[in-house]
């Protein structure tokens, strides 16, 4: 059992409070992504659970153990820091080895959890060079392999892929859903990069100010966002957010904006939502039909392109809707150009619409 619990934790800095009675699991197994804005605490949050940090109060479980005030090497826990932080003057092997080595494990089983992290992540051939002669995605690779030579059953990963191209990021993030789906470990992940927790998570946890805003899988997070800040977070290019009013019309709730009115009919609020209201709706550029597409839907107006942006594999486009920023996402093959006018259409019941006053979902 590697299940990781949070409970009411509180950490502050002087007179600064960055997480106040948080709470949060990680289960049996599961691959948890903290994501947030540069100082949400996602790091703080992931530092406590290793130890790194005193806290102030609430309690932290590893496995069923009280961990809260255990030792980072009590804790059975393995870490990937965004820093390779390798020993320059030793080998690949030499620093995969040491830490055992400090802790007194037998030569044998060394070479052995040596032997199994090095074919894991493919970096056999390298294992008498220094750090010096590797990559960058190399040297990420032999971080990973210390942590796994500890074999534990939680890892933690603070920003791993942070310092490399995109190239690298892109490999060394297959690479690590390889090796969770192979090792079955539990893993809480840091990003601030949305398309790594989207691709990596079983669950992502959003934080904001200290405060995790939504906890759910990638796909409910995406579809369902529960309020206004993670509908903005996720998604690139951003979800379009037309800002009007939702009213009731002969027994049927409207969203209306700059004198155009969305029907709602299908739409599922959430319970307690009110007839009317100021509110936002939520749009994805990839939900949005054009041309004779566009006519098939709900709702559909004409459009002025005013931005192209050729992505290679499709295209993003910027208009306006009811007055307001419009993004669209459509395919490569589509030409587009400047000043081009053609309708846009799309189904309100698959947006998301939020209360401007408390940017909650409705």
């Amino acid at each position: 059992m590697a299940q990781v619990q949070v409970r009411d934790l509180d950490i502050s800095f002087g007179a600064l409070k960055v997480l106040e009675k948080l709470n949060v699991t990680a289960e049996d197994g599961e691959f948890l992504v903290l994501l947030g804005p540069s100082g949400c605490g996602k790091s703080t949050l992931l530092n406590a659970i290793a130890g790194l940090l005193d806290i102030n109060g609430g309690q932290i479980f590893i496995g069923g153990k009280n961990v809260t005030w255990e030792e980072p090497k009590d804790r059975g826990i393995g870490m990937v820091f965004q820093s390779y932080a390798l020993y320059p003057t030793m080998t690949v092997e030499k620093n995969l080895s040491f830490g055992l080595q400090v802790a007194g494990v037998k030569k044998d089983e060394i070479r052995s959890r040596v032997g199994r992290a090095a074919e894991i992540l493919q970096i056999e051939p390298f294992l008498k060079r220094k750090p010096a002669n590797l990559s960058g995605g190399q040297r990420q690779r032999v971080a990973i392999g210390r942590a796994l030579v500890r074999d534990v059953e939680v890892f933690l990963f603070d920003e791993p892929l942070s310092n490399l191209d995109a190239k690298l990021r892109g490999e060394l993030r297959v690479e690590i859903k390889r090796l969770h789906q192979r090792l079955k470990n539990t893993v809480i992940y840091v990003t601030h990069d949305q398309i790594e927790a989207m691709t990596l998570a079983d669950r992502i946890a959003i934080m904001r100010n200290g405060v995790i805003q939504q906890l759910d899988t990638p796909h409910i997070i995406y579809n369902k966002p529960q309020n206004l800040f993670v509908a903005g977070f996720i998604g690139s290019p951003s979800m379009n957010l037309l800002r009007g009013q939702l009213t009731t019309v002969a027994g049927k709730r409207v969203f209306s904006a700059g004198g155009l009115s969305m029907p709602l009919d299908r739409y599922e609020f959430t319970s307690g939502a009110p007839d009317a209201a100021p509110a936002v709706l939520g749009i994805r550029p990839e939900h949005v039909a054009i041309g004779d597409d566009a006519t098939k839907m709900p709702f559909a107006v004409e459009g002025e392109i005013e931005v192209v942006e050729p992505m290679g594999s499709d295209t993003v486009a910027w208009t306006k809707v009811a007055g307001q920023s419009f993004t669209f996402r459509c395919e490569s093959e589509v030409q587009l150009h400047v000043g081009q006018k053609l309708k846009i259409g799309f189904d309100p019941a698959r947006g998301s619409l939020f209360h401007e006053e408390t940017t909650n979902r409705l």
